[in-house]
């Protein structure tokens, strides 16, 4: 029976459900409602208030220089800038900048950019990182200054490669409970969507390996083209990838050119952590974001929760999903789900899933399958974002409703059939979330 599109993963039969509301039988008995706030000085239950507060958001939140190994190319200096609205942890502004090319048989190729006038390159790469340490005058852990005054590192997109694109960076708040999200449920999900409209919805579910667990896979669920599967991974990509500093599951720099430390510069400390293991329990202890409870009680958005509902939104854009049960065994072995994040219910008002809509950016990133796909973005804590969709270049929602096509076409054309008071109507209850 074919049910929905799967890279590597077993088909799971399952029955109809609805759209607005996910929970499976062994995990839906004696759910509770997972904690939802804005809150930057408690935690969800997962550490206590001084572990979550002083130990964990201080990490995410230090900024860091060349003598923590900062760089030598890298996007941001600390966590929080990238994550950080309203609090810690939420969306931000920024982007990420990717770029590549297709061969000849139309596969995505990442390219080679060259620094150092040409000198050095960095290969099989789509990121672009807008940053470096020199030219400049690098200062290594020991205090001693380096000169690279006449060393250019600054990577640039090369003419050769045509798909060019901006990222936005992701909200993190509430991520524990989706790491905590049995795979099965998120398949289940993914086949409901499909039966629910004869196949119109045709989600992609891809299995990507857990860094922590080596040789093992699961659902892929983080990052726009679900790349990563586990917090700890996430940590460790991002910490590469965004701030140049190599760290146990990603130990090697991409480029040795300025470089003034010695990989890998995140290492386990004294307590047992290094500082990817702070962040990964950082984001695991974060609440959920919230609604605005008194914009949600209006009648405008209560009818507009209807509309969202009866046009189709709803049937993605998943009102609830509940947890893994606690003692649950996840990320390849090396994450048990605590009682904090188990048989908890959340409101993400997404699922998780990569889909077709006819925005993807080309890239492809842990599957040779999934360059037409994003992932769908949890409308979950959207009335903080000004700037929509995965480039972050739809700046109204009606704008942003708008650009979707592709498997959202049905849905789409219900919307513009709406009077102009439902549409105000509909984006009143969005502004709620």
């Amino acid at each position: 029976m074919r049910l929905v599109k799967l890279v590597m993963l077993l088909v799971f039969a399952v029955a109809l459900v609805s759209p607005f509301a996910f929970t499976r039988s062994a995990e839906g008995a004696g759910a509770t409602e997972a904690p939802a706030d804005f809150d930057a000085f408690h935690s969800n239950g997962l550490t206590d208030d001084n572990t979550f507060v002083n130990v964990d958001e201080a990490n995410f939140n230090e900024v860091e220089d060349t003598t923590k190994g900062l760089g030598p190319t890298y996007n941001a200096q600390s966590c929080r800038e990238c994550h950080q609205n309203p609090i810690s942890g939420g969306i931000s502004q920024i982007t990420e900048l990717r770029c590549g090319h297709e061969d000849g048989n139309g596969n995505f190729v990442a390219p080679t950019i060259f620094i150092n006038d040409g000198a050095n390159s960095i290969p099989n790469r789509s990121l672009v990182n807008d940053r470096a340490i020199c030219p400049g005058i690098v200062t290594d852990p020991n205090g001693v200054q380096h000169n690279f005054l006449q060393t250019n590192i600054q990577e640039r997109v090369p003419g050769s490669e045509n798909i060019r694109t901006f990222r936005t960076s992701l909200n993190v708040l509430g991520d524990g409970f989706v790491e905590s999200i049995d795979s099965n449920t998120l398949v289940a999900i993914a086949n409901n969507e499909f039966n629910q409209t004869g196949g119109a919805i045709n989600p992609l579910i891809i299995q990507v390996p857990v860094l922590e667990a080596p040789g093992q896979v699961r659902v892929g669920r983080f990052g726009w083209k679900n790349q990563l599967a586990s917090l700890l991974s996430f940590s460790s990509d991002a910490y590469l990838n965004e701030m140049g500093i190599s760290n146990p599951l990603n130990p090697t720099d991409f480029t040795t050119v300025c470089k003034v430390t010695t990989d890998p510069e995140d290492t386990v400390d004294s307590t047992g952590l290094a500082d990817i293991d702070r962040f990964a329990r950082f984001m695991r202890a974060t609440k959920a974001p919230s609604r605005d409870l008194a914009l949600a009680a209006t009648s405008d958005a209560q009818a507009g929760q209807q509309i969202f509902n009866s046009i189709g939104c709803a049937i993605c854009h998943v009102t609830s999903i509940t947890t893994a049960p606690a003692g649950t065994v996840i990320n390849g072995g090396k994450f048990t789900v605590p009682a904090a994040l188990g048989n908890k219910i959340i409101h993400p008002f997404g699922d998780f899933l990569l889909h077709n809509i006819g925005t993807s950016d080309d890239i492809t990133q842990n599957s040779n399958v999934n360059a037409d796909f994003m992932r769908t973005a949890p409308l979950w804590g959207v009335r903080t974002r000004d700037r929509l969709m995965h480039d972050g270049e739809s700046l109204t929602r009606n704008d942003a409703i708008l650009r979707h096509a592709g498997e959202a076409t049905f849905v789409i054309n219900n919307y513009i059939n709406l009077s102009t008071n439902q549409k105000n109507q509909l984006i009143t209850f969005i502004n709620s979330l």
